[in-house]
């Protein structure tokens, strides 16, 4: 597998395809020891439905679960950015109440 240059983004595949590195390739990344002048950085993205109850969920009592509703009132919407460094064990998660290129591009 191909090294990145400084500020390039991804898993280099040495295929010349231009196509993704296989699934080993990938994970052979996470097997790499630490290197702090060379870290290995995952970035995601993911909208989430907000939802809340329409009525107060009943509490369980001894020989009865609890109960909820099924029927939700709809809160919009929140998208989560998280940053994940595995091999240092750090990681950062903003979120969003929008998702425009200025929010992804901060993040990223």
């Amino acid at each position: 597998m191909g090294h990145l240059a400084q500020g390039e983004r991804g898993v280099r595949s040495e295929h010349g395809s231009g196509r993704a590195s296989p699934p080993q390739d990938v994970l052979d990344v996470y097997a790499r020891p630490y290197d702090s002048a060379r870290p290995v950085v995952c970035v995601d993205e993911a909208g989430k439905q907000l939802i809340g109850d329409v009525r107060e969920p009943l509490p369980g009592r001894p020989g009865s679960l609890a109960k909820e509703d099924c029927h939700y009132v709809r809160g919009g919407m929140a998208n989560l950015f998280m940053a994940f460094e595995p091999l240092a064990g750090k990681r950062h998660v903003e979120v969003t109440e929008r998702k425009t290129s200025v929010d992804i591009g901060r993040e990223r």
